[in-house]
């Protein structure tokens, strides 16, 4: 039977089951394709954490974004369908006498299709709003387990905590609550109500429906409702970082016209919503909302930007110091206390003593810490002659100090870290389980020099090797800064541990610890292979149930992810254990942009605190964090956010804390502040009579902060001993003499203390910039820096160093020598400034004897590796020698050798005690030589 054309055959169920088959495939593929992945992540990442003892965070970081994304997309949905709901409801006119708005031509007015349309609209608009709340969590985790500061503003006397903690969710909720009911109205209720005619926008007139007119004139009465809430619990305090005057904060006109606007422009607001409603019985819906609108924005323009700016220019701008005085107080007071000025300790100096070889001679501690090598040119150096093999790097050079055969040292060390793509040959056996890890570090004094200019070792090679009391036993580095990627360890394949001297005799060995997740089991590995992206991971033979995979080995990121409550100092460093162990040691640090008064840096930050050390370890990349901080509220509200993942300090093994140091960049800002902020009195501070400012240089040197913060050993004015502190000179604004140091203390019980010594104003202590035109002017040194640059060399001046003796300054400069086209710096040259006098010689002993006379710092090796022979008093000479006296000499000429590598080592310290006992050998030697032999039974080696 042939089917009728005119009347096709019906199939009403093939189709539908055909479409819905294929909706279920595409949804299931979507679904797959988006959120299997992050399932994956999810899941290994939950391996990672536990498996280092953070599984306590990642859970209260996943729930607590979950539930708040859920909670956020609830209530939005709900607003949603319940605005959409009531929207089509509203009775619709006659279709034959409404005209179709010719803003909607295409769009069908069925309920049914644009409710199917808008429901999956609502959908996601509301997991969008999830998804954009839930970002928020640190916030509402903090507002839950919020700590007082214990200090209040003075404008409104709520404590500081409020405005750090509080503000930010009521400027969240309100800000969420005004962008859906924005949407609502203007893309959902609007646009249904047109499309159904209930709203009409005729060219002379608007009609609106009541219906459609209540549901319009409560979304317009909530907005206004929660703008007024936004005016009086956001925008007010907000005036407390306000920059409108002359400070950052309320200024006068904030106080005594802008904020008495803001409670003006909020009753106006609610005034507003009122009207709006009012007209809904009145059928004056448009009208209302129209002089509603137009009544709150004259009112607050007056009242918030006009008026403010009228009082501004006529009343406080001829006054402004009178008027902003007490402003500025609290400005002051405000900005101390958030950066931790308020706690240096302030010393006057008398003014520069004069320094005699008196004083050179018991300042040795710091005499023989004067840094000589810079770290960039120590960098290049190292990587010249320690790197061994091409994937070898050297990131950085840190400073540190430690006590070596007995004298405090303070030394230059860079860790040898691997670089997977500077292997000659990248594969997923070389890359993931040959080549897993770095090996060891370079240490080298700060003062020392070798025979070529070159820096002496301490610790060299592979495997490292020290010459002095440390030791290393564990230099594998498999957890690093250069450490990018993840490798695979314990597998059948050996993993390359450092080269040997011979082909083919390269060292091999096996990861032993329990760092990284283990690969064991079929699901597991399929999982990490995943994960990676990597199918060898799946069918690898070398990979055994033992094998453990290595990620986020870069340690900033991996304490990251870990601690997501802090920010990180960028330049971490090294420290060896008294076990031989290799320790990351990060400074982590908490900081807001909302403390009121306090000015900001760049990027907006107002407070930031060292609230905590973290360790990692370099072969299993255990991290363990600290709290630095026990008063910082925002490191207490972390604590309580995520117990028992800051341990005490007390609990920080002592070999560790002796080298913790004070965090260079959190120096940095303090005394980039303390440089205006010193100034405490309101009117000083506004003239600012007396800001300083970083010591000006030439030679395209560095002008920044950092340039002049420099870490190194000596003994404050005051103070019983030698200790490690970080300094930093200022000068006066636009001069060049010096006005104060500051130093960061870094030693025992006074880690953390910060002091100011600063020199009197009528007096003239030269600055860096002064002392760099006095060497320049000095024909000796130019002549010979001119000829060295004419030889097939470049000459290389190192940093100025502004060393503190005493009350007075003594500047140090070392020259390097690098050949044309070379990469290895050689020191040469130091240059020595005191007073008026500038002189460059070999060493720093022969620069310091020239300039005090006498042997004001003992002799030093030259860098050229000849010897300058001692002050001491030569043996006369006697034939024959008596056995006695031969013994005698022996015993002078090997206390005379230990003098002379105790001289090459800058180990003053030894040198005076080895030239001391030279001395006594040869008055015995010269009263053995006048007196009668003695009995055979006397001659013993004393």
């Amino acid at each position: 039977m042939l089917a009728d054309p005119l009347h096709p055959r019906k199939t009403p169920f093939v189709r539908p089951r055909t479409r819905l088959a294929g909706l279920s495939l595409l949804s299931a593929i979507l679904v797959l394709v988006l959120f299997l992945p992050t399932a994956v992540d999810r899941i290994v990442d939950w391996y990672w954490f536990d498996n280092l003892g953070y599984g306590r965070v990642f859970l209260t970081v996943l729930d607590t974004r979950f539930l708040l994304g859920l909670f956020t997309a609830l209530l939005a949905a709900a607003f949603l369908v319940l605005n959409l709901r009531w929207a089509l409801r509203h009775p619709a006119p006659d279709p034959t006498r409404v005209r179709a708005p010719k803003v909607f031509p295409n769009l069908p007015g069925s309920p049914e299709r644009v409710k199917r349309w808008a429901t999956w609209g609502v959908l996601l608009l509301a997991a969008l709003v999830g998804l954009v709340v839930s970002a928020r969590w640190l916030d509402v985790q903090q507002f839950l387990h919020r700590t007082p500061f214990g200090v209040t503003d003075p404008v409104f006397g709520r404590d500081v905590g409020y405005y750090v903690f509080t503000v930010p969710i009521l400027s969240l909720a309100s800000g969420v609550l005004f962008v859906l009911t924005m949407l609502v109205l203007v893309a959902m209720v609007l646009p249904i109500s047109m499309i159904r005619g209930t709203v009409v926008l005729a060219p002379r007139a608007v009609s609106i429906k009541a219906a459609a007119g209540m549901q319009l004139a409560i979304l317009v009465a909530l907005l206004f409702v929660v703008l007024a809430f936004q005016l009086h619990f956001v925008r007010a305090p907000e005036l407390l970082h306000s920059t409108t005057g002359p400070l950052v904060g309320a200024s006068y006109v904030d106080l005594h016209v802008r904020l008495p606007g803001i409670h003006v422009a909020t009753v106006t607001a609610l005034l507003s919503a009122a009207l709006v409603l009012w007209g809904i019985p009145r059928r004056r819906v448009f009208r209302n909302t129209i002089i509603a609108v137009a009544f709150y924005v004259v009112v607050a323009a007056v009242g918030t930007a006009l008026l403010p700016a009228m009082v501004e220019r006529l009343v406080v701008k001829p006054n402004e110091l009178v008027k902003e005085t007490p402003q500025l107080t609290w400005h002051i007071a405000a900005t101390r206390r958030a950066w931790g000025l308020d706690s240096i300790a302030v010393h006057d100096l008398s003014g520069e003593t004069q320094l005699t070889a008196g004083d050179i001679a018991q300042e040795e501690a710091t005499i023989r810490n004067i840094r000589l090598w810079d770290r960039d040119l120590l960098l290049q150096t190292f990587g010249q002659i320690q790197s061994i093999r091409t994937y070898y790097h050297f990131i950085n050079v840190d400073d540190d100090r430690y006590w070596i055969d007995g004298a405090y040292r303070q030394v230059l060390l860079s860790a040898r870290e691997l670089d997977p793509t500077s292997l000659p040959q990248r594969s997923f056996i070389n890359e993931r389980l040959t080549f897993t890890h770095g090996m060891g570090l370079t240490m080298s004094p700060v003062n020392q020099v070798g025979s070529e200019g070159l820096p002496t070792l301490f610790v060299q090679d592979l495997p490292p090797v020290s010459n002095v009391s440390l030791h290393i036993t564990r230099p594998e580095i498999y957890f690093g800064e250069l450490a990018d990627g993840y490798v695979i360890a314990a597998t059948k394949q050996p993993e390359f541990d450092y080269p040997a001297g011979r082909e083919g005799q390269d060292i091999y060995a096996s990861y032993e610890g329990r760092g990284g997740v283990s690969a064991s089991g079929f699901i597991r590995r399929l999982l990490l292979a995943m994960r990676f992206g990597s199918l060898n991971i799946l069918l690898s033979d070398d990979i055994t149930p033992r094998s453990r995979i290595l990620f986020h080995r870069e340690i900033l990121g991996r304490a990251q992810r870990l601690l997501p409550f802090l920010d990180f100092d960028q330049d971490p460093y090294m420290v060896i254990t008294n076990a031989g162990r290799l320790m990351w040691i990060l400074d982590g640090y908490t900081s807001t942009k909302r403390y009121p008064y306090a000015m900001p840096t760049a990027d907006g930050t107002t407070y930031v605190r060292n609230a905590a050390k973290v360790v990692i370890d370099a072969y299993d990349g255990t991290v363990t964090a600290y709290l630095a901080d026990p008063h910082d509220p925002l490191a207490l509200t972390a604590a309580r956010i995520f117990p028992g993942v800051l341990h005490p300090m007390s609990e920080m093994p002592a070999d560790l804390r002796a080298h913790l140091r004070y965090p260079g960049t959190l120096f940095q800002l303090q005394t980039m502040m303390y440089a205006t902020y010193h100034m405490s009195e309101p009117a000083t501070f506004y003239h600012r009579e007396d800001q300083w400012q970083v010591p000006r240089q030439t030679h395209e040197r560095d002008q920044s902060v950092e340039a002049y913060t420099r870490h190194m050993i000596m003994r404050l004015p005051g103070e019983r001993s030698a200790e490690y502190i970080l300094m930093t000179p200022f000068t006066p604004r636009a001069k060049d003499n010096l006005a104060a140091w500051v130093v960061a203390r870094n030693d025992g019980e006074h880690y953390g203390d910060l002091a100011a010594y600063r020199f009197p104003k009528q007096s003239l202590v030269f600055g860096p910039a002064q002392i760099t035109n006095r060497i320049d002017q000095n024909t000796e040194i130019s002549q010979q820096l001119s000829l060295w640059d004419q030889r097939g060399s470049q000459v290389l001046r190192g940093d100025l160093l502004v060393i503190p003796i005493g009350e007075s300054l003594l500047y140090v400069q070392p020259l390097y020598l690098r050949a044309q086209g070379g990469e290895i710096p050689e020191l040469k040259r130091v240059i020595i400034a005191y007073q008026n006098t500038v002189v460059m010689e070999p060493t720093l002993a022969e620069g310091l004897a020239r300039i005090f006379g006498g042997n004001a710092a003992g002799a030093q090796t030259a860098p050229s590796g000849e010897e300058r022979p001692a002050a001491a008093e030569a043996a006369p000479a006697a034939a024959p020698l008596s056995p006695r006296a031969a013994t005698l000499v022996t015993q002078a000429e090997e206390h005379y050798r230990r003098a002379m590598e105790a001289q090459r080592a800058g180990d003053w310290a030894t040198y005076g005690a080895e030239i001391t006992r030279v001395g006594e050998l040869l008055r015995q030697l010269r009263a053995q030589q006048s007196s009668p032999a003695l009995p055979d039974s006397s001659r013993r080696t004393p």
